[in-house]
């Protein structure tokens, strides 16, 4: 396992303090859990921003689509 000096602010010690006592955990496993917790989350978002851009090439391919039929509509078939 390896070592990690973190400096920070009162505020910062404090909270991470708090939260400790409060979690009944240690510094360490708190940092080491925020850390992965904040990865899943960047990644939730990288993920939710590829759905809505390929949504949004979905959505103007089926415009394209829909434009076609409705050209067609008066052809007489």
């Amino acid at each position: 396992m390896h070592t990690i000096t973190l400096k920070s602010d009162d505020n910062f010690y404090n909270t991470l303090e708090d939260m400790v006592k409060m979690l009944h955990t240690t510094k360490s496993d708190l940092i080491r859990k925020a850390v992965v917790y904040y990865k899943d989350a960047l990644e939730k978002e990288r993920l939710k921003e590829q759905i809505k851009n390929a949504s949004f090439k979905v959505r103007d391919e089926s415009l394209k689509i829909s434009q076609e039929f409705e050209q067609t509509l008066g052809d007489g078939l």
